[in-house]
This record gives C-alpha cells, structure tokens and sequence, in this order.
C-alpha cells in the first residue's frame, strides 16, 4: 500500500469505531421502595446514571422504605429529577426506613 492509502485506511477506520455506539452501562438487579399509597414497587435493571422518577410517587405521596437490591450504589432523591437537597445514598443490599421518602432514583 502506497502512505496515503494506509493513512486513509487508518483514518477512516478510526472514525468508523467512533460513530459505533457503545452500549449504555447498566446496573443489574432490583431497587424496590413502597408508592405513596403503600404498595410495594420495583425498578429493574436500571440504566446507571440516569435519573428515574418512580412511578407511583406525588408531591403529595411520595414514595418510603427503599431497597437497593442492585450492584451499584443507589442515590434517592425526595424531589423528581433527582434534584434538591434531600437525599440518601444507599449501598447495594441496603434498605432504608419508612421515614425516608422518594421521589426519584439515580445508580451509580
């Protein structure tokens, strides 16, 4: 191979493997709480860093009792969209009270 040929080989090979997406990291497992009404629910198999806003849980009813059954490290939020100040990081097999309330969910 002439040098431009192989430069343009290795070039556009290159740019081939960037425009390839990659496959989004996932945590593995169950992360259970209880709605605002009391009953129990689940979020499997999660995408990592993406807030989730739990369904079942209002302003008014926010959601209690969560449990990370996952690998990775759960961060809930008391606002939707993972935002505001009140917030609880909980390890993986962990399981946190009734007196913590959830809106939203963000793993690591």
């Amino acid at each position: 191979m002439r040098p431009h040929q192989t430069l343009g080989a290795i070039v556009g090979a290159l740019l081939l493997a960037l425009a390839v997406p990659t496959s989004a990291h996932a945590t593995t497992g169950d992360f259970a709480y209880k709605t605002g009404t009391g009953q129990e629910a689940t979020v499997s198999d999660a995408a990592s860093g993406q807030c989730i806003n739990l369904p079942g849980t209002t302003e008014e009813a926010p959601g209690h009792s969560p449990q990370n059954l996952t690998i990775s490290t759960a961060t809930v939020f008391l606002d939707t969209d993972c935002d505001g100040d009140t917030y609880s990081a909980i390890e993986p097999g962990k399981k946190l009270g009734e007196e913590v309330k959830v809106r939203s969910v963000i793993f690591s």
